[in-house]
């Protein structure tokens, strides 16, 4: 383990017991790796599977290690607009949804902003586990700061991503705008799990996603 990894794991410790009072479960991974190979342990064998979108969950390699698996992966890329309605019926009952969170404080918060908000939603309520992964990158001390690194880091570099035409994607700088191309229409603060360990934080020490 290098330094800045030891470094890492140190906070995750913290983190971890942050969560842990907010009815959340927490881990801790070195790598990537590490992170998909802890994911697929946990999940049960032919599982229905679906997920929010997220780069990191690409960027890892657990989407390729869902697909490669034994279950039933319910990915909205391959549905028809008209389905949609009928598809999200079957995600918000899935046994598990993958996601990342835009940001996480050092007290345990997860906080995102979303735009169609079918992400949030599956966090919030639904679906009977929910798998965080979160590269430390995306560590912030507080809700105000969160806020800031999703509309100035994350949101203009998804916009670019999903060719939205918003003053962040031009100017890399949220412009509190409500454009119809906006990815910004719910802010949503999560600290607390109702039900314990249904929502698990898997923190990497790596930079992953936006």
């Amino acid at each position: 383990m290098t330094k800045q990894q030891e470094g890492f794991a140190l906070t995750a410790k913290s983190i971890i017991k942050e969560l842990e009072k907010r009815n959340m479960e927490g881990f801790f991974c070195e790598s990537s790796k590490d992170a998909v190979e802890l994911v697929l342990s946990l999940l049960p064998e032919h599982a229905t599977i679906s997920w929010g979108g997220s780069e990191t969950i690409k960027e890892c390699g657990l989407m390729d290690a869902i697909k490669a698996g034994n279950f039933n992966l319910l990915d909205r890329s391959a549905v028809k607009p008209e389905e949609y309605r009928e598809f999200y019926s079957k995600v918000v009952m899935a046994d598990a949804f993958l996601m990342s969170t835009n940001a996480i404080t050092e007290n345990g918060e997860l906080v995102n902003i979303d735009g169609a908000s079918n992400r949030l939603s599956c966090l919030l309520h639904g679906p009977q586990n929910v798998y965080v992964i979160v590269g430390m990158n995306k560590l912030v001390c507080d809700v105000p700061a969160a806020i800031g690194r999703i509309r100035n880091v994350a949101c203009p570099a998804n916009t670019l991503r999903l060719n939205r035409k918003t003053p962040c994607s031009v100017t890399g700088k949220c412009g509190d705008c409500y454009s119809q191309d906006s990815i910004c229409s719910q802010i949503v603060i999560t600290r607390r799990s109702t039900q314990p360990k249904r929502i698990k934080v898997i923190l990497v020490a790596e930079n992953l996603g936006y």
